[in-house]
């Protein structure tokens, strides 16, 4: 999902008038993103644009679109929303590739493998600047928004960064997407309908709806990790299970009590660590495709998925409320 793409484009029946609004919207964010990560300092410049030019889905000023579509989806301040949304969500990702070590992002050298740990934590924070100043722009009630959630992006960091401290290990994994994913796609959605002039209720309602379908987003985006048999998810196949990192179906595995072979077998490999060897991840990934904890999560998606889609029935019936109903069907759809 690229910020030039329409929404037929993945597949979903979007009213015409509806799809061309949100495609215009996001190719003039994609336009002004470039604007807004200049810098005097040609290192600063470069660094910043790095992620940005390395492309991405730009789901967050999609949800920002959408969500304008309940006011006047033409309101100056809607790009400026999106900027805000998506300037947040680049900074997080130079600090989440220092804090993860990682090499590689968005099939680039990550900013932290090219410039160092130092540059890239920097980076970062002067991404989060731009994105204040713009806030700063649209009021005080955007600063006090955009405040709020990074607040919960921070605390969603350090519980992932703590572990589940005692904890039930599944519902510490889904309160830190809340914070570190859901947060941000809840603001998105917010700021679309704030800055259009839909009505507070609406407002609200929009609101839930980006936070449930923002989990149900990276639920689906790590599943596809697992069930992908290319790069659909923006990285190699298998790679959250050869670096250790414990997501929902692994977890559900692991929790499991089955005493079928193929079962007890992955229940070990899982619990061994990362898996580095290119045979046992290859066995740990095909057991976990065809597992009972697979489907599972698959489940677990469709759920939060058809909770998104409840939380809009405050909202009038027409095009862009389907539009929004039709973004469910894909999520919950596309790790089928």
């Amino acid at each position: 999902m690229t910020a030039d793409s329409a929404l037929t484009s993945l597949g979903l029946e979007i009213d015409p008038t509806v799809d061309a609004s949100v495609s215009a919207t996001l190719a003039v964010v994609e336009d002004a993103l470039r604007d807004n990560v200049a810098s005097a300092d040609p290192l600063v410049a470069e660094a910043a644009r790095h992620l940005m030019d390395a492309g991405g889905k730009r789901f967050r000023p999609l949800i920002v679109a959408l969500g304008a579509q309940f006011g006047d989806p033409a309101r100056p301040e809607i790009v400026p929303a999106a900027l805000v949304v998506e300037l947040t969500h680049l900074a997080t990702l130079y600090h989440d590739d220092v804090m993860d070590e990682a090499a590689v992002r968005r099939g680039a050298p990550s900013a932290n493998a090219r410039w160092g740990n130092s540059v890239a934590i920097l980076v970062g924070d002067y991404l989060f600047a731009r994105a204040a100043d713009i806030a700063a722009t649209l009021g005080p009630e955007a600063v006090r928004l955009q405040a709020q959630t990074f607040s919960r992006l921070v605390h969603g960091q350090i519980a992932e960064t703590a572990g589940p401290r005692g904890s039930d290990a599944i519902s510490h994994y889904l309160h830190v997407i809340a914070e570190k994913t859901a947060s941000l796609i809840a603001t998105s959605a917010r700021f679309g309908g704030l800055f259009s002039g839909a009505t507070p209720e609406h407002v609200e309602a929009l609101a839930g709806y980006g936070e449930t379908i923002g989990i149900a987003f990276q639920l689906s985006d790590d599943l596809l990790d697992i069930a992908s048999e290319s790069v659909q998810s923006g990285k190699t196949p298998g790679t959250d299970l050869r670096e250790g990192v414990p997501t929902l179906p692994v977890l559900y595995a692991l929790a499991g009590d089955d005493t079928d072979a193929s079962a007890v077998r992955l229940r070990e490999l899982l619990a061994s660590g990362p898996l580095v060897d290119d045979a046992l991840h290859a066995e740990a990934l095909g057991l976990l495709r065809e597992s009972r904890a697979m489907k599972r999560a698959r489940e677990t998606v469709r759920t939060y998925a058809e909770d998104a889609r409840a939380r809009l029935a405050p909202l009038p019936d027409g095009s862009p409320r389907r539009a929004m109903e039709s973004l469910c069907d894909f999520i919950a759809d596309r790790t089928s």
